[in-house]
């Protein structure tokens, strides 16, 4: 028996249900602009937070007593197998998403992590076609294990870029025999700590090459999903060379990779980047390289990635406006990234996060879908810059200085500033949420 065997299949309740695991807002099949809320949404669960973090933070160890631990063994490996499939179930989620690490133990060499790795994959199949639930990413952990302290592609070491390569090649097997619509790579030490001991030109170059040699990977295997590249600033290395989405995608057109890659963009690691979550989401969908998002949040008075599951709805509602206007998340989803806190030991606990973060990200989509249908933003911005659809503004853009410059001396042209109505705008975005 697992911790959520007792559990039956959460549902919707509607708004008025004081049940706390019941869906008061996500109605799965509910449809909106043509398309279910499970179909825009696609949520996942994050196999990291929820089944291999012990509840441990910089300064205590752990406050979990799960069945699976320690998780040291392949015994164990199975039993939170169990669990997380039972979990999966009881939330009717269609999607999870998985580090290596987190589905086995690290044997210390590669052929037995290997082995051990296509031991519980084949494992997590069966249970896939048990319960239904799917692999919307996997990825390699690249950060955890002393191995990785001086980066992964990014290592002064050729033999640690070896380990990298074989480790995500096995990674991208496994995801591809898993039948994963990603692949996802964060850096999580692909940074430095100082430039005394750091040639940045070159590690960046190694770690082009080796995206590159992802995505050659992956043609060669006949692998269809998204390789995705996730941003995160300063942490854990002070210099994070994915500092940003904006950074990310100047990488990758520099390493000509702009075709190829889109991004995996976290909440959290845009707060940390002094950015908000709609701006990172924005800079993706403009340059056409928006693929997945892991929803959570941060707490703003901390300096560090605290992964707690969304609860703000304005906030929400922004991201999938422009998630939305973007066209949706193609093969993407909305990944929970996010963990309990450690003093929220319960089985019940870990639910009742997941139910109300998927209510608060129904909430925003439908608030998203009602802006959008109503058209008062995009009116907005049309009469914004309706000035530039003139033919005398278009063609300025294909003129020269000179020929501007003589234009406002000959026309006298003296620009008065126009209101930007963001007060207005802000009311406007309250009225839907």
């Amino acid at each position: 028996m697992t911790m959520f065997e007792t559990f039956q299949t959460v549902t919707y309740e509607g708004a008025d249900s004081d049940n706390p695991l019941a869906f008061r807002h996500y109605d799965a099949k509910k449809q909106v602009m043509g398309k279910s809320l499970e179909e825009h949404l696609r949520f996942a669960v994050a196999y990291w937070h929820s089944f291999a973090w012990e509840g441990g933070d910089p300064f205590g160890g752990s406050t979990f007593q799960r069945d699976w631990h320690p998780q040291n063994s392949m015994e164990n490996a199975f039993k939170k197998a169990d669990a997380a499939f039972d979990f999966f179930r009881v939330l009717d989620v269609p999607y999870f998403c998985w580090h290596d690490l987190d589905l086995r133990p690290d044997q210390g060499n590669f052929a037995d992590n290997l082995a051990t790795l296509d031991q519980i994959t084949d494992y997590l199949g069966e249970k896939m076609e048990q319960v239904g639930t799917k692999l919307l990413w996997g990825t390699a952990n690249m950060f955890s294990e002393r191995r990785w302290m001086s980066g992964a592609s990014t290592n002064p070491d050729p033999d640690v870029f070896a380990f990298a390569a074989a480790t995500v090649k096995s990674c991208m097997d496994a995801t591809h025999k898993m039948g994963g619509e990603n692949y996802v790579l964060w850096g999580g030490r692909e940074g430095y700590e100082t430039l005394l001991n750091t040639n940045m030109g070159q590690e960046l170059d190694h770690m082009g090459r080796f995206l590159n040699m992802v995505v050659d990977y992956k043609h060669k295997i006949g692998f269809k999903g998204a390789i995705l590249v996730e941003p995160k600033p300063q942490e854990p290395s002070k210099h994070q060379y994915d500092f940003d989405a904006a950074t990310c995608i100047g990488f990758l057109r520099k390493y000509g990779l702009e075709n190829e890659v889109k991004l995996n963009l976290e909440q959290g690691h845009a707060i940390l980047a002094g950015h908000s979550f709609e701006h990172e989401i924005a800079v993706a969908a403009a340059d056409g390289m928006l693929g997945s998002i892991d929803m959570n949040r941060n707490d703003y008075q901390s300096g560090w990635d605290t992964d707690q599951f969304p609860n703000n709805t304005p906030e929400v509602a922004l991201c999938y406006y422009h998630i939305l206007k973007a066209g949706g998340l193609g093969s993407g989803g909305t990944n929970f990234d996010a963990k309990v806190r450690r003093q929220s030991l319960t089985a019940e606990d870990l639910i009742a996060a997941h139910v109300g973060g998927m209510d608060i990200c129904a909430r925003g989509l439908e608030a998203a879908a009602a802006m959008l249908e109503d058209g008062g933003l995009e009116d907005a911005l049309s009469e914004r810059y309706a000035g530039w659809e003139t033919p005398e503004a278009q063609a300025m853009l294909e003129s020269d200085f000179e020929s501007i410059a003589a234009r406002v001396v000959a026309e006298d042209i003296r620009p008065e500033p126009k209101s930007g109505r963001q007060e207005i705008l802000e009311n406007y975005v309250n009225r839907f949420v």
